[in-house]
């Protein structure tokens, strides 16, 4: 039983790691918050004065924040909606015993660890090209007109680039769930005459179900920050097609040099970031409870 003194002595030792994490996270948003209010653009940087909201208000009224803010719930609703279905289409393939099953899994799990950057490039010159990339060729080779992805369906290819990535990720939670399913139940409605889709719907879905949650909680708070699959492919255009949140901020600040519209931008991020993490959390909890 742990006494005052060990319990002290123990808030002694971690309290540095505390405060390094609480200065680390806590420093930069300061700064954020700080920029947000000045009119600081890094063509005149010795004239910063206060300007209040008005940042925030030209950033929200940008024609292209719409567009952003739409394109944003679209990518993210994408990529979860074929990272959670492929994840347990590719997790009950993995879970059934197979030739080569060892390997099969490292060859599924791999894009996982592939920069983003580099699979954007990748999937950019040596497939998506229509001129010199796979699909390309293959299509003229069947006597179809070659597909210009980034041209004619933009969004939909940086959402399948970056579901690519991020499949593995959800297939391997998955597949860990799976595992640790009971065999004796499935075993005993197979006896009792339950067929396939049967034992999937009523007993293997609903074991998945925490499972599923974990997978859209993590992943949407790092999908909310998409940006180098854009950046590599097609720079938020045509247009604004392909412009998220996170590319509208980088547009004001390092492209157009306005800190401090950039740094509101930043802050609403953030808060809309919050407020969709507190909403995962309390359905994950309810799932946990359930």
């Amino acid at each position: 039983m742990a006494t005052k003194a060990s319990r002290t002595a123990a808030r002694a030792m971690i309290s540095p790691a505390v405060l390094l994490l609480l200065g680390w996270m806590i420093v930069p948003l300061g700064m954020t918050l700080y920029f947000s209010f000045l009119r600081y653009n890094l063509i005149t940087p010795g004239d910063n004065p206060f300007v209040g909201w008005e940042n925030y208000n030209w950033f929200i009224t940008d024609p292209s924040f719409t567009d952003a803010m739409f394109n944003t719930l679209v990518m993210v609703g994408g990529v979860l909606l074929i990272t959670v279905v492929g994840g347990i289409l590719f997790a009950l393939l993995l879970d059934r015993p197979m030739f080569g099953q060892g390997l099969i899994r490292i060859m599924v799990i791999a894009p996982f660890f592939v920069m983003p950057t580099v699979s954007a490039l990748v999937w950019k010159n040596m497939f998506m090209n229509p001129v010199n990339g796979v699909f390309g060729r293959l299509a003229t080779s069947l006597g179809f007109q070659p597909i210009d992805f980034f041209g004619q369906i933009p969004l939909a290819s940086i959402i399948f680039i970056v579901s690519w990535q991020w499949l593995p990720f959800a297939t391997l939670i998955l597949l860990t769930a799976l595992q640790s399913l009971d065999q004796e139940q499935l075993e005993a409605s197979e006896m009792d005459g339950a067929r396939w889709l049967s034992r999937f719907w009523y007993i293997m879905l609903p074991h998945l179900a925490r499972a599923i949650t974990v997978v859209i909680l993590i992943q949407t708070i790092f999908l909310l920050s998409i940006f180098a699959e854009i950046l590599v492919t097609t720079n938020g255009g045509p247009g604004t097609a392909t412009t998220n949140l996170t590319y509208l901020i980088y547009v004001s600040s390092l492209l157009q040099f306005d800190v401090g519209m950039g740094s509101a931008g930043g802050v609403i991020a953030i808060i809309l970031a919050n407020i969709v993490a507190i909403f995962l959390m309390r359905m994950i909890g309810k799932n946990l409870d359930a």
